[in-house]
């Protein structure tokens, strides 16, 4: 395939600076890595956090965003073993790690004291080009839509591994909290291919019609019911046997530990800059609760997060536009106006 020397990229030299739309040269792989033709990219709210500087974590920069990126492989480092050119290919917000510390051995490799992330240590999918490690680029089953497969990458991945966290039985209730979100619609079908119940929690009528065409048995309005807690618990009978909170609300996230039925599960997924989860001692060893937190899943999750989308079993409510776009995206999110996942079109 011909590989040009430049390409389209959205890149930010500074947090909260402008985000150009411009020209930059196409990136040459290392010895390991895989050079993707980038198609379609999810942006996730993770990106937006990369953008304003505002999570304790270094940021490379000036820095290329994006870590849903679905593509082509059109060239391929010296090393790199299992891998044509013409495959399907994800990049991950785990683009690389070190592969041989306690973390990596035990099948948690996004705790690698050396993790690269793409779109934050490293440059990431709101380019044409983009590198990414052979060992933990995702495969991607060339019977699928790229455009729908990118957010996976991520947002799937991600609640997927949230839900495995919550170690649930079938026919169990697990509350989604953010429901409508990008993670949140995806949690939702998630949930239910693996045979939970689920009752969603968002605001706004037409977030409760958007959920329940998910699959949500039911929806709980934050905007217009009273006591949150009382009305999960409820719904459940008894409240929820697990939760997972996809939402940037510190309070949601408090409210949660309230509305889980005893030995149930709070999963924390959401990263609201600087918050705190607050869980009285009493009542959490008195009604025997977990509160744990979960981060993206493995290469075993990212393989089993993509199979059930590739079986048709989910089913990613996107929006597409053009990558040049993506700063309107951005307002949008920190507006609270997102309904299900946005991805942009690098051709555009």
């Amino acid at each position: 395939m011909s590989i040009p020397q430049t390409q389209k990229a959205v890149i930010f030299e500074t947090h909260g600076g402008p985000l150009q739309y411009t020209d930059i040269p196409v990136p040459v792989p290392k010895p390991n890595e895989l050079l993707i033709n980038v198609k379609y990219s999810g942006v996730c709210h993770t990106d937006l956090h990369a953008w304003k500087g505002d999570w304790p974590l270094d940021v490379k920069l000036p820095l290329v965003g994006g870590h849903e990126g679905a593509g082509v492989v059109v060239a391929k480092g010296e090393n790199v073993q299992g891998w044509e050119i013409g495959d399907y290919a994800g990049v991950k917000w785990l683009n690389g790690s070190c592969l041989n510390c306690e973390y990596c051995q035990n099948t948690n490799e996004s705790n690698c004291a050396d993790a690269d992330l793409s779109g934050y240590t490293h440059d990431g999918s709101f380019q044409q080009y983009a590198t990414a490690d052979a060992v933990h680029a995702a495969r991607i089953p060339k019977n699928v839509d790229l455009a729908e497969a990118a957010p996976i990458l991520c947002a799937g991945i991600t609640v997927y591994k949230a839900l495995k966290t919550a170690e649930l039985s079938a026919g169990q209730w697990v509350a989604i909290s953010g429901a409508a979100g990008g993670l949140g619609s995806l949690a939702i079908q998630y949930a239910k291919a693996m045979g939970y119940r689920v009752v969603a929690i968002d605001g706004g009528a037409d977030k409760g019609e958007f959920v329940k065409s998910l699959g949500a048995e039911a929806f709980v309005d934050f905007l217009a019911t009273k006591d949150i807690v009382a009305e999960v618990k409820k719904v459940t009978n008894g409240g929820a046997h697990g939760v997972v909170n996809v939402s940037v609300s510190e309070k949601a996230m408090d409210q949660s530990c309230e509305y889980v039925r005893p030995t149930g599960t709070v999963v924390l997924v959401g990263l609201p800059a600087g918050s705190k989860v607050t869980v009285p001692v009493f009542d959490a060893v008195t009604r025997s609760i977990k509160v744990k937190g979960s981060y993206v899943g493995n290469r075993a999750d990212s393989a089993e997060a993509i199979d059930f989308f590739a079986r048709g079993l989910i089913k990613c409510p996107i929006k597409v536009v053009g990558l040049s776009e993506l700063s309107n995206i951005y307002d949008l999110m920190q507006q609270g106006k997102i309904l299900g996942r946005y991805v942009v079109d690098t051709s555009k």
